[in-house]
């Protein structure tokens, strides 16, 4: 039905090309919003109106945090109450230290006033910040408690750190009222300067402060656009689908999520100062638990990750409480009058509000849980053409790999593991395990279920921080590194159960394979100077260059959402997207996993072109002939142990292979496969 309404509203404007549709919308949006005030002159609504912006801009970056980092924060006010208290205290009478010679320069930038003193002979500050050099100032210091409260914090997750957030938001107010000497206690800031322009005051007039709102809506808008559609906004993202993935692709967890939290932050700051300059008072009650459970229903109402959608839910969900509720409580009550009801001609609709958002909190559970203006949008299907073109397979010399592997077989090692041991409580997971990988070798790791393949895996890039020994890759020692350092250095992976980012595209999920290589940071992102163009462009060749390796499996598809493709496609995803990190050695967890038996060698055919080319592969698999075809050496692991080596001939007469895997005496075993690896018909090593 949602559909068929949708398709019903959009009718009108499908005669309108789709490079118009945009900057045609964008423009009757911003005449709308600049003439509303001269068209609608109540001030009363034009008040609403500004504290509908100011709370859009509060979701805006509650947003960030909740909706592009994937960190439940509840305690969101409390940025917002020490932006306001900040510039309340500075351009208030609140704080009247004695003058001295300190504050002359001050002075001189117009920052203080000198001013009589109320008794005695002395002269005392009078705090005088501009409205305009605030909006920055407590943006950066909000920023910077939020970097405070998140760095101890942010390795909590989930409910846990939903529940400290809580906390945070709750003595936020609490120091608020009870430190009176420097916030006035309960009794709240009065006489807050009123903001100047050109030496004009804005005074009580909704009007100007209406247009600061907007402005500031709109500046904010364009900073969210820029940095979710960025590397910053990448990163973030990978953060809130997969964190595990997310630190193997090279993100850097705890930097983005501080980065997440600080913009955040600045967002609540800046609007903070807004607010009580428009109100010119400021008291701890404005700040509590509710505004914060406000915003987040504004986020889940409008679209988690939307920002275009949190800015529509703000303002429809503040307008209803501040104008729309007020309007039909009058409505209701003449209806009242008129019919002779008592009930309605009482009814006061406006202290039901909470209950009123929890009615639509579930009608939107219920009917559209992607909220009014999704993320994501739904993909257009491929053709028939699309899904059925011819499937290229092997052969890459008309492709432009340059920069991955690039080393050559020349008898060095490009990764030595030695005396590797991991315990997990009275558990060894790995003991004594030595293994050594070639520049330009594919190496297998084979054993039964529960071997200590993965684990052994995790070591290496960094996932697990618990095992002794030594790993050095290229000479140099990696064991102890987070698996974001270790992604740098060159080193990418797969995982058994797929760890894809779901709900980001497959375009999406290669670039977040590069972010390691790429430099953008949070003001390129906005500003995007050419260099920072040139990069993300650069970046998306390189991925439609790993994406060709497969054929047609991906390139058409790399618009679509993860989460909507095949199986077999998803593991050609996780591949590229580690190949787009340019690695110096692939380590492949089952990579052919789940795919049938064409669908494997075709894939076995693309990793050893791959390995021609000078990729360094270190694989674990369960498929015999996979390994015949890829491994020049194979270990077998089995409780943790290396108990055979060589070359997959020698691995499959050994007879300590053959008791772990099939659990019976080898002379009795003599012909037959380990059990584990015969998920195909085994072919003779010279195939």
């Amino acid at each position: 039905m949602t559909n068929g309404v949708t398709a019903t509203l959009a009718r009108p404007f499908e005669h309108i090309p789709d490079a118009w549709r945009q900057p045609l919308g964008l423009t009757l949006l911003i005449a709308a919003a600049v003439l509303f005030p001269l068209v609608h002159t109540n001030d009363a609504d034009i008040d609403s109106m500004a504290n509908a912006a100011a709370y859009a801009v509060l979701a805006l970056g509650l947003n960030i945090v909740v909706g592009f980092a994937g960190l439940l924060d509840l305690g969101y006010a409390a940025f917002f109450a020490i932006g306001a208290y900040t510039y309340g205290i500075l351009s208030s009478f609140q704080l009247q230290p004695e003058w001295s010679s300190f504050w002359e320069p001050f002075r001189i930038l117009g920052l203080v006033h000198k001013m009589a003193a109320d008794t005695g002979d002395g002269s005392v500050v009078r705090f005088t910040l501009s409205f305009w050099l605030a909006l920055p100032l407590c943006a950066g210091f909000a920023a910077f408690w939020g970097v405070m409260f998140g760095a101890p914090t942010l390795r909590l997750r989930g409910d846990y750190l939903a529940i400290v957030t809580l906390g945070f938001g709750e003595i936020v107010p609490i120091v608020v009222r009870n430190w009176s000497d420097l916030t006035n206690g309960a009794a709240g800031l009065n006489g807050v300067s009123a903001p100047k322009l050109f030496g004009w005051s804005f005074g009580v007039n909704s009007t100007p402060y209406y247009y600061v709102a907007i402005a500031l809506v709109a500046l904010l808008i364009f900073i969210s656009i820029r940095l979710r559609d960025s590397r910053i906004g990448r990163a973030w993202m990978a953060i809130r689908e997969d964190e595990i993935a997310a630190g193997a692709m090279g993100v850097n967890r705890t930097k983005f999520k501080l980065l997440a939290f600080a913009i955040g932050a600045a967002f609540g700051g800046m609007t903070g100062v807004f607010y009580v300059a428009k109100l010119q008072t400021a008291t701890p009650e404005m700040f509590g638990f509710p505004v914060s459970v406000m915003i987040l229903v504004m986020i889940v109402f409008g679209g988690i990750g939307s920002v275009w959608g949190v800015v529509l839910g703000a303002f429809i969900l503040q307008l209803l409480q501040s104008w729309w509720l007020e309007d039909l409580t009058g409505w209701l009550n003449v209806l009242g009058r008129a019919v002779h009801s008592d009930w309605l001609a009482h009814i006061d609709l406006v202290p039901s509000i909470e209950l009123i958002f929890g009615f639509i909190l579930v009608g939107m559970m219920l009917f559209r849980r992607q909220g009014l203006i999704p993320a994501t949008r739904p993909q257009t299907a491929l053709s028939f053409d699309q899904q059925h073109a011819e499937i290229r397979r092997g052969g890459f010399n008309d492709l432009k790999l340059q920069g991955l592997g690039g080393d050559v077989r020349t008898g060095a090692l490009a990764l030595e593991i030695k005396g590797v041991t991991v315990k997990f409580g009275g558990l060894t997971a790995l003991n004594n395990v030595d293994l050594v990988v070639p520049n330009g070798g594919v190496v297998a790791v084979i054993g039964p279920n529960g071997s200590g393949k993965s684990t052994l895996f995790n070591l290496v890039t960094g996932l697990l921080d618990v095992g002794d020994g030594s790993i050095r890759f290229h000479g140099e020692e990696i064991l102890g590194l987070p698996p974001h350092e270790i992604l740098t250095k060159g080193i990418a992976r797969t995982f058994q159960n797929l760890r894809l980012f779901p709900n980001l595209t497959v375009m999406e999920n290669a670039l977040i394979g590069q972010h390691a290589r790429l430099t953008t940071g949070v003001l390129q992102a906005i500003l995007r100077p050419p260099s920072t163009r040139a990069e993300e462009a650069a970046a998306r060749v390189w991925a439609m260059e790993v994406f060709a390796i497969f054929g047609n499996r991906l390139t058409p598809r790399v618009g679509q959402m993860v989460a909507g493709l095949s199986y077999a496609n998803r593991r050609r995803i996780e591949i590229a997207r580690a190949l787009a990190s340019r690695p110096r050695i692939l380590l492949l967890d089952e990579p052919t996993a789940g795919m049938n038996p064409a669908e494997t060698l075709e894939l076995a055919e693309q990793i050893k072109s791959l390995n021609m080319l000078g990729l360094t592969v270190l694989l674990i698999e369960h498929k015999l002939d996979v390994v015949t075809t890829l491994a020049d050496t194979v270990y077998v692991l089995d409780h943790g142990e290396v108990i055979a080596q060589g070359t997959p001939a020698e691995v499959r007469r050994d007879e300590e292979v053959l008791r772990a895997y099939l659990g019976r005496n080898a002379q009795a075993a003599a012909g037959m496969a380990p059990a584990g690896m015969a998920s195909v018909p085994l072919p003779t090593l010279g195939q």
